[in-house]
């Protein structure tokens, strides 16, 4: 079974301030008097399921500044988005929040369910079909320009300017020799994606760990603090992610009808951009209470352009990290 990958390392429920918890009880009527704590995840913060004395069942996540200067800003905007998306069956609706200018707090439905299994090809069925109505569920979501949404096409700038300048990072930098001078131009095909309107609401962190399968096999999609617009086919690419690995990821993409739209062109400098952007990332990047968010980037930076190399012919085998001249963590 596909495990979620853990990057933060969690506060417990414990450890967060008195008057957070004091207000969860408030928020739910009735003392706490169970918790199981959740792994996994990009957040120093809390990420707690709760129970209370009368038997009601809540989801907490709070985070401080003081543990992440940037992580109170994303649940922020959690917040602003599950408010204007409502209530929906891909998602768990938010019960409350809680900010006090340093420490942010979410309550959430406590979805009973488990993290899906996408070594199952029935449950990788369902993510990609869940992943798709998602898709099409959020394109008919308004959420006002006010609310503070990633923009996807800077995203797509900023990887552009990486592979445009490939040539000039350190020799340590774990990309390929072949990749440094972009010899397939994917940093004018980002660009291109770039300049097309971003106008769709997108989750924009599709992964294993922000996924709950229902004991009836419906999919849940959590943690919106990445929302961003962009275009339709980003969530349907990232739910393939996990097995980009695979010859598998490059059939599936005709499976999705965004995807199919977007082309193998589109794609595969998506994967180029990114894998690039986190490879030199992880040379200069400092993180505040991650300890594991390098490791992450090396990993997936590798898996990524790996993938590159076998759709584009440059490399076919069992992974060696001598044949992308990566460099080990």
């Amino acid at each position: 079974m596909s495990a979620p990958r853990a990057v933060g390392v969690r506060l417990p429920y414990a450890a967060v301030p008195a008057a957070v918890r004091a207000w969860v009880e408030q928020e739910l009527g009735s003392p706490v008097v169970g918790t199981a704590e959740q792994v996994g995840g990009m957040s120093p913060g809390c990420a707690t399921r709760l129970t209370c004395a009368d038997g009601t069942r809540a989801f907490v996540k709070a985070v401080g500044s003081e543990l992440n200067p940037d992580t109170p800003g994303l649940f922020r905007r959690e917040v602003a988005v599950l408010e204007h998306l409502g209530e929906h069956p891909l998602w768990a609706p938010l019960r409350a929040s809680y900010d006090d200018g340093a420490w942010v707090a979410l309550l959430i439905e406590d979805v009973e369910g488990r993290h899906p299994d996408f070594a199952d090809d029935a449950e990788l069925r369902a993510v990609l079909d869940g992943t798709d109505r998602l898709s099409e569920v959020l394109q008919e979501r308004k959420v006002p320009q006010s609310v503070d949404l990633a923009d996807i096409g800077e995203r797509f700038r900023i990887w552009a300017d990486t592979l445009a300048t490939l040539a000039d990072a350190p020799a340590a930098t774990p990309v390929p020799d072949w990749l440094r001078t972009d010899p397939h131009g994917w940093a004018d095909v980002l660009r291109e994606q770039a300049a097309r309107p971003m106008r769709h609401l997108t989750h924009w962190d599709i992964r294993i760990d922000n996924m709950l399968r229902r004991p009836g096999g419906d999919i849940v999609f959590l943690d919106w603090g990445m929302a961003a617009r962009g275009p339709a086919w980003a969530d349907p690419l990232l739910a393939r992610l996990e097995r980009m690995d695979e010859p598998w990821f490059d059939t599936s993409l005709a499976t999705s009808p965004a995807l199919a739209q977007a082309g193998d062109e589109a794609v595969t400098a998506f994967l180029a951009g990114m894998g690039a952007h986190l490879a030199v990332r992880s040379g200069v990047a400092v993180d505040v209470n991650l300890p594991t968010l390098n490791d992450f980037r090396i990993r997936e930076s590798r898996r990524m352009l790996e993938a590159v190399a076998r759709r584009t012919g440059r490399w076919s085998g069992p992974r060696r990290t001598t044949d992308l001249g990566a460099h080990e963590a």
